[in-house]
C-alpha cells in the first residue's frame, strides 16, 4: 500500500550504519551511543535525547545534510512511502544562522527535487527545539520566514514537552503563520491533555502524537469537531514507554471518536520501526485493513503542509 508520512525527523532518520559512516570519516568518538548489535543505546527518554544529539552531531554541514536526505527519502520508498514531510532544525544546519541555513537547504531541495522525479515527494518542517529555551527559537522561526515556499512549507516544534509551556514559544509561531507556513507542534506525548490545548492556542492545525489528548474527553471532541490532525506515531510511543504496549495504544480509540488520525514512524532507527511494520502492527492488533488505512492517508493528503495541486494528486492514490 502507497502511504504519507507526516511525522519524521531528518536527524532521528539517520541509519545507525551511515552515522558510523560519517564518524568513521571525521574521526569522531560516538563511545557508547551504540548497543552490541550496532543499534542505537539509551534506556529512557531524556537518555533518547542525549544519545539522538550525540549520534546526529556527526552530521554537519549542508553535504552531509544532502547525503542524509537523500538516504532517508530512498528508505521511505523502500516502504511504500509517496509523500513524506520532515522536520528539520536550522539549530543543526549553522546554529540557525539564516545565511548558513540557506547554503543547508539548497543542498537539500536539490536532492528533494531528484527524489520527486524518482516518485518520492517530500515538504520540510522547520523546527524549534523545546528544551533550548524561546530565544534560540525565535532565531529558528526567523529562517524559517526567509526561506519560506519551495521545500519550506512548514514550522513546528520538538524536544522536550516538559520544558515550560509551548504557548511561551508564540512569537516564533506568530513569525512562522505570518511567513504563510502550515503549523504543528509535538504535544500529548509526554505532557498530558494539557500541551494539546497549549498547541492548539498556538494556532496548530496539527499536533505531533497527542495520544494523550484520550484523556480528556472534553479535548477529544473538541479535536474531532475542530478537525485537527494527529501525527501518531504508535511504534515510538511504545519504545518510549508512554503506552505498555500496543493493545495500550489509544490510536483506534481516537479515530472511533472522530478525530483524524495519520501515522508515521518518528525517529525509525533509533525505535526500531518501518512505515510496513506499523501498519502491519495496526492490522494484526485493531484489526485495521485497506478501509483504515486508505481513510488514514486521506486524513494525512488533507492535512499536509503542500500546494493544493500536490494535494490534489495526493488524494486521487487514495480515491
Amino acid at each position: 500500500m502507497k502511504k504519507i508520512e507526516l511525522h519524521l525527523h531528518l536527524e532521528g532518520a539517520a541509519p545507525p550504519d551511515f552515522i558510523r559512516g560519517l564518524a568513521k570519516e571525521k574521526r569522531a568518538d560516538l563511545t557508547g551511543i551504540f548497543d552490541d548489535r550496532g543499534h542505537y543505546a539509551y534506556d529512557d527518554f531524556p537518555g533518547f535525547l542525549r544519545c539522538y544529539e550525540a549520534a546526529t552531531s556527526v552530521i554537519d554541514g549542508p553535504r552531509d545534510y544532502a547525503r542524509l536526505l537523500a538516504e532517508v527519502l530512498e528508505r521511505c520508498a523502500e516502504e511504500g512511502v509517496i509523500y513524506a514531510e520532515l522536520f528539520v532544525s536550522p539549530e543543526f544546519c549553522g546554529g540557525a544562522d539564516v545565511s548558513a541555513w540557506r547554503d543547508h537547504l539548497a543542498a537539500m531541495t536539490e536532492v528533494a527535487d531528484r527524489a520527486r522525479a524518482d516518485g518520492i515527494d517530500s515538504r520540510g518542517i522547520v523546527t524549534a527545539i523545546r528544551h533550548f529555551g524561546a530565544d534560540r527559537a525565535r532565531k529558528t522561526a526567523i529562517c524559517a520566514a526567509e526561506t519560506a515556499g519551495g521545500w519550506i512549507t512548514g514550522f513546528g516544534m520538538g524536544g522536550a514537552e516538559q520544558v515550560g509551556l509551548a504557548t511561551d514559544f508564540a512569537w516564533s509561531f506568530d513569525c512562522a503563520a505570518e511567513a504563510g507556513l502550515g503549523l504543528t507542534c509535538h504535544a500529548g506525548e509526554w505532557g498530558g491533555p494539557a500541551s494539546v490545548r497549549q498547541a492548539l492556542d498556538l494556532g496548530c492545525t496539527r499536533i505531533g502524537h497527542g495520544v494523550q489528548a484520550i484523556d480528556d474527553p472534553a479535548l477529544v471532541r473538541d479535536l474531532a469537531e475542530r478537525g485537527v490532525t494527529l501525527e501518531v506515531c504508535p511504534g515510538s510511543n511504545i519504545a518510549l514507554g508512554v503506552y505498555p504496549s500496543w493493545s495500550a495504544h489509544p490510536i483506534a480509540r481516537l479515530a472511533d471518536a472522530g478525530v483524524r488520525v495519520t501515522v508515521s514512524t518518528d525517529d525509525p532507527p533509533f525505535f526500531h520501526t518501518t512505515m510496513r511494520q506499523e501498519y502491519d502492527r495496526l492490522a494484526s492488533t485493531f484489526g485495521w485493513g485497506d478501509t483504515e488505512f486508505r481513510q488514514i492517508n486521506q486524513w494525512a493528503a488533507d492535512a499536509a503542509f503542500c500546494d493544493a495541486s500536490t494535494r490534489d494528486r495526493l488524494k486521487k492514490e487514495f480515491a
